[in-house]
């Protein structure tokens, strides 16, 4: 219904933005990601998906095609809805989800907001075959730390720790692409604060 909206961001809060488009205010809920890019009093163009049920209309934005599809794959798998697509983008880049999705990961899966195991099982089974080939997309790139670092389980976990932290998905990664020789998860949680403080 509503392909995009381009505007000036308002307002920036932890889960939402407000958007001013010609004078109307639109209130967009955005992953973290997304939230990381944008600027109070900066123009943004997100592409949005509505979705509407019988007590409300809520707007989801992505600053990203590849989020957008993303967030579009979760929820059509069964017992996924919108809220728990948007915690999941907030916790995970769109690359390692591919990536786990498609290398049947269900312990990275799980750790995720709102998936359980047969979510997790779930997931695998309905999008396996349509994230083939799009799950190294974006480590080609250099976008993300290798596959096999992402892998380990330490690295999940802080991942994940680092995320309930506030940090984004983009400032996560380029810190634990650093990273040079196998850490336990609170070593590597200690290393990116170490990193991030540097950066300031």
């Amino acid at each position: 219904m509503i392909g995009f909206l381009r505007g000036k961001v308002v307002q920036l809060l932890q889960d939402y933005c407000l958007l001013d488009v010609g004078g109307v205010g639109y209130r967009v809920f955005i992953p973290s990601s997304t939230r990381s890019r944008l600027k109070n009093g900066e123009e943004a163009m997100l592409y949005t998906h509505l979705a509407v049920r019988e007590d409300a209309m809520t707007l989801y934005g992505f600053e990203s095609q590849e989020e957008y599809q993303g967030f579009q794959l979760l929820i059509s798998v069964s017992g996924i809805g919108p809220k728990v697509a948007l915690g999941i983008l907030s916790s995970i880049t769109i690359e390692r989800l591919f990536q786990a999705i498609h290398g049947q990961q269900i312990a990275v899966l799980t750790k995720l907001p709102g998936v359980g195991k047969k979510s997790a099982e779930r997931l695998i089974l309905e999008l396996k075959d349509k994230t083939a080939g799009l799950e190294g997309a974006g480590a080609a790139e250099g976008a993300l730390p290798t596959a096999e670092k992402l892998q380990d389980e330490p690295t999940s976990d802080a991942i994940a720790a680092l995320s309930a932290l506030g940090y984004s998905q983009d400032e996560i990664s380029s810190v634990l692409r650093r990273i040079t020789k196998p850490m336990t998860t609170e070593e590597t949680i200690r290393f990116a604060l170490k990193e991030f403080a540097g950066r300031r």
